[in-house]
Order: structure tokens, then C-alpha cells, then sequence
């Protein structure tokens, strides 16, 4: 008869065998393991209100964002992650950001962003899209609002009157390229080098004030840059852009408004934002509204809107055909979200094909950048003299006749000396009687330069 002692050990055996056994399916059931994602690259990218730093990863991985004050700094642990050895971290400094620390935390990868104050970090993580791979991205935003940009050249007011605001958006910026030409010029450049120009321009313009939307290599969400329009209380939205076509022999330029079909889904987008209600409808409250009423008042809003972006759009097609080529002969409508605004017309300036040889290596002329800038320019001009709202400066031109209006000089952007006058008669009611004599007086002021 087996002793207890026996059965004892009989059984221990028997349960060691089992855990190898189940240790043993484990192993073949588990999936191999893969080598730890590297961190491949490190991009900063400064704007007014936001630092931008890009983490481009060899695959997704976990990630935690966290804050640590007293020095404030931001800390971005990646899970399981390296650094790739070849690579150098930048040490970018701007108004957010002073320099970027790394290290070791456990397994993970822990990266360590000194700040130059307080910020509010906003982390997510980017799928594989165009030339790049996976991205972790931590945007740094300010506290506090940017400062407003500054007037180049001011225009003296009367009473009740303003200048006429026009919102210049280049397109793309920092990460996000646009499309590249085949000599490597890239759309945000080209871009910004003629919503520049054409700032200066409207500069120069007594009754109309240039705000850029972009004033520097960095990217802004497309919703965001209708909205940093309207902070400003523009009357007018252009947004510059350079076409691309996989046929390189595509050129010209065109020009865009929303589409019926953007319209539509974009109101009901709009009208679910109850926040900014009140400030859609030239001024009319939303709030004591029923929603139906509400629908009504804000598709009446933006059918006008639409009515104006065709009709500005128009004007400066007509004037960009005078310069080159154009692709379509009309207006085109598409649903771009940054023309989706209903309380300013908005127009989008395709200014020529960067994937076209030719006109790439024009784009990328200074020359040929001031004239697309002038061409749009004299479009805006066209449209604003018969339809500049009430209460700003040319609506009250075009109404009382001849004026003068004294200007503040900046050598860097009025073409006119210090102490001239450029002296023209009352603003015709239609473009096609404008005057083109001119008479130059020794004074410090000039009337509108039609």
C-alpha cells in the first residue's frame, strides 16, 4: 500500500508537469516580440499663439502628457520607446519653447520640453499621410491671446467711419507643405511670398487694412484661420493657394467659392454652435430665437455671402485672366472648408499650376509674384466700389465726392514720399469710368487711388 508520503510526491510531479505544459502552450501561443519604435525625427514649428513639435516614430506607440510647474515644463513619455541614435534633438527656442531635454525612464523614452511659461499641451498622434509616417504631435498653446498684428499704414478717420478689413490666408504652412513642384518649390512658400505682397498692397489702399492669417512657416487648422478672420472683423476673406495636376501640362489660374453642397452640411455644423450664434447675423441676437427662425436668418446670412464671394471672385478672374493664363473661364465652386464662413465673402485663389514646370519657375519670380498680387488686388478694388459697406471709409467716398485723407508714412511700405499728394476726383459709381490722369501736390495728404 502507497504511503501518504508516496502520494504526495506522485502529486507534486503531477502538477509540475501541468505548469510546464501550460508554460509551454503559452510561449507558442504569444506573438514574437517586435523591436521598440524609434523616434526617427524631431520637428519645431512657432506661431503667434502655438509652438508645434513633431515626433515622427518608426510605428504607433503609447504616449503620456503631463505638466510639471516650478520651472514649468511639459513631459512626453513614450512607451517603449528609443531614440534613434543618429538622431540629433533640435534645441529650438521661441516664445513657448527654450529647449528640448531626453532620457531614459525605465523602458520608456522620456522627453522633457523647458518652457519659457505657461502653456496648455494638446498631444495626439498622426496616422501615415503623404511624405510622412507616423507622428506624435504635442502642440504648446499660449495663455494668453496674441498680440494683435501690427497697422503698417494707417489711414486718419472721421467719425463713424473704418477702414475696410481684408483677411489674407496663405495657404498651408510648417508641417503640411501643399503641393511641390518639380524643381522643389512648395506651395506654403509660394504662398505666403504673394499673401505678403498682396498685404502691401492693401496697405497702400486708403479705406482697406491687410490682415495676414499666416505670417510665418507654421501650420493653422483650416477651421481656425476663418475664425482668426473674424476676431479680426473682416469684411473679406482671400485665401492663396498654387494647383497641382498629376499632367504637368495642367496651368492657370482659378478661382473658387463654396459650393451649394459645403453650404448645406456646413450650416447645420454652424447653427449646432450656439456659443457663436450671436455673432453670424450681422449683429442680429440668435439667442431668444426659435430654431427654425434661426435656420432661416442664417441661410438668408450665407446665401448673401455666397451671392458676394461670386461676385468678388468674378471681378478678379476677370483681372488674373489679363495677366496669363486661367484654367476655367468661370468661377468654380468647391467645398473648401476655409470658405465656409456666412458672415464675409470669401474667395479662394488658385494662383497658378506648381506641378507645371513653366509656371513654377514663375511662381517662384518676385516679379511675377507682385503681379498676381496686383491682379487680385485690382479685383478687390473693382468689387469694393460698388459694394463697400455703409459706415466704412470708401462707402462714404463714393457718396460725398472728392476728400483728402491724411496718412501716417512708412518708408517701408507707401511707394509715396512723405509729404505728396496724389489728388483724383469723386469715386465713379462703376469702374469703367475710372480716370487715369493724375496730379502730385506738396502736401501730407491723398485722396483714393482709383
Amino acid at each position: 500500500m502507497e504511503s501518504h508520503s508516496g502520494r504526495r510526491r506522485r502529486w507534486g510531479a503531477l502538477c509540475a508537469l501541468l505548469v510546464l505544459c501550460f508554460i509551454s502552450a503559452s510561449l507558442e501561443a504569444a506573438p514574437p516580440s517586435r523591436p521598440g519604435i524609434a523616434v526617427q525625427g524631431v520637428r519645431t514649428w512657432s506661431a503667434p499663439d502655438n509652438t508645434r513639435v513633431v515626433f515622427d516614430l518608426s510605428g504607433p506607440t503609447q504616449y503620456r502628457v503631463f505638466t510639471i510647474h516650478g520651472p514649468q515644463r511639459v513631459v512626453v513619455d513614450l512607451i517603449g520607446t528609443r531614440l534613434q541614435q543618429t538622431l540629433t534633438v533640435p534645441q529650438a527656442q521661441d516664445h513657448f519653447l527654450r529647449r528640448i531635454r531626453h532620457g531614459r525612464h525605465g523602458r520608456d523614452l522620456r522627453l522633457v520640453l523647458d518652457l519659457n511659461g505657461k502653456v496648455v499641451p494638446k498631444g495626439f498622434l498622426v496616422a501615415p499621410e503623404g511624405p510622412y509616417g507616423h507622428r506624435l504631435v504635442v502642440d504648446l498653446v499660449g495663455t494668453a491671446p496674441p498680440a494683435p498684428p501690427p497697422v503698417a499704414l494707417r489711414h486718419a478717420r472721421w467719425p463713424g467711419q473704418r477702414d475696410l478689413i481684408i483677411a489674407i490666408d496663405a495657404g498651408h504652412g510648417g508641417e503640411d507643405p501643399g503641393a511641390v513642384g518639380a524643381s522643389g518649390a512648395q506651395e506654403k512658400h509660394i504662398t505666403l511670398a504673394i499673401a505678403r505682397r498682396l498685404a502691401r498692397l492693401c496697405a497702400r489702399e486708403p479705406g482697406m487694412r491687410a490682415v495676414l492669417i499666416r505670417d510665418g512657416d507654421y501650420f493653422i487648422p483650416l477651421r481656425d484661420r476663418v475664425k482668426r478672420a473674424r476676431a479680426q472683423k473682416a469684411d473679406l476673406f482671400v485665401s492663396i493657394h498654387a494647383d497641382a495636376y498629376p499632367d504637368r501640362r495642367a496651368g492657370g489660374s482659378s478661382v473658387y467659392v463654396l459650393s451649394p453642397h459645403g453650404a448645406s452640411s456646413e450650416a447645420a455644423r454652424w447653427l449646432a454652435e450656439r456659443e457663436n450664434a450671436a455673432d453670424l447675423v450681422g449683429g442680429v441676437s440668435l439667442d431668444d430665437k426659435e430654431e427654425p427662425l434661426k435656420a432661416i436668418l442664417f441661410d438668408l446670412s450665407q446665401t448673401g455671402s455666397l451671392e458676394a464671394s461670386l461676385d468678388v471672385g468674378g471681378r478678379v478672374l476677370n483681372r488674373l485672366t489679363g495677366l496669363g493664363r486661367v484654367h476655367h473661364a468661370a468661377v468654380q465652386r468647391a467645398a473648401f472648408a476655409v470658405l465656409k464662413s456666412p458672415d464675409f465673402p470669401s474667395i479662394l485663389v488658385e494662383t497658378a499650376f506648381i506641378t507645371n514646370p513653366e509656371e513654377e519657375r514663375k511662381l517662384a519670380e518676385p516679379g511675377h509674384q507682385e503681379r498676381l498680387a496686383g491682379g487680385v488686388l485690382d479685383g478687390l478694388r473693382a468689387y469694393f466700389l460698388e459694394a463697400a459697406p455703409p459706415g466704412t471709409l470708401l462707402a462714404e467716398m463714393r457718396e460725398t465726392g472728392p476728400q483728402r485723407i491724411h496718412m501716417l508714412p512708412e518708408e517701408a511700405i507707401s511707394p509715396i514720399a512723405a509729404g505728396e499728394v496724389v489728388e483724383r476726383p469723386a469715386l465713379p459709381r462703376t469702374p469703367r469710368s475710372i480716370p487715369k490722369t493724375r496730379r502730385i501736390f506738396s502736401s501730407g495728404s491723398y485722396g483714393l487711388p482709383w
